[in-house]
């Protein structure tokens, strides 16, 4: 699909009015593969490669293994909450805000999968930065309305939390919805 239109690609010459047989489909399969793999994603390939050539010189990769570029392009997968809470701000709570004390039990106490999609709501990422959770900007800013789902600015790992005072049930209902319910920019 490009734009909402349906595209049709001919991986080999005249390929539309060739049909796949048993001869011929691990030929299909590997050209397939090979197009959804690397050639539809050419250029945004090589637009992320342009990017890091530009910072780091080619003879400076030999330096890195496979996993440390991996750290360095994807970050780290462990998450260490304690850590960001250590290093969140607030903007309209304080640190001791009833709220503020039930968000981070309903974080430390979440399963490691309701924490990587409170992560992803919230910074729009499943991994830490190098250097983990701690060394990241984490902002809880209030949010007026206390009857509505939590909101976050991804582009400044901000959450909007609505001030539920010390209904920890209400926070863990509303939070979990909205971290669990939510995709993208949108609901799916």
């Amino acid at each position: 699909m490009e734009l909402g239109e349906e595209q049709k690609l001919e991986l080999i010459p005249d390929g539309a009015n060739i049909a796949v047989t048993n001869d011929n489909r691990e030929e299909y399969v590997l050209r397939y593969v090979r197009w959804i793999l690397v050639d539809s994603v050419q250029a945004q390939w090589g637009a992320f490669q342009d990017g890091v050539m530009k910072v780091v010189e080619d003879s400076s990769l030999d330096l890195f293994l496979p996993e440390e570029l991996e750290l360095l392009v994807v970050g780290t997968p462990y998450l260490d909450f304690e850590a960001l809470k250590a290093n969140c701000k607030y903007e309209g709570y304080e640190e001791d805000a009833p709220v503020v004390k039930n968000f981070w039990k309903f974080v430390i106490e979440a399963s490691p999968e309701s924490q990587v999609k409170l992560l992803k709501f919230v910074c729009a990422s499943t991994k830490a930065p190098i250097g983990g959770l701690g060394k990241m900007d984490f902002v809880i800013q209030r949010s007026a309305n206390s009857d509505q789902l939590p909101t976050s600015h991804t582009c400044f790992n901000t959450l909007l939390l609505p001030d539920y005072g010390d209904d920890e049930d209400k926070l863990t209902k509303l939070l979990g919805r909205g971290i669990l319910e939510c995709e993208g920019f949108g609901l799916e």
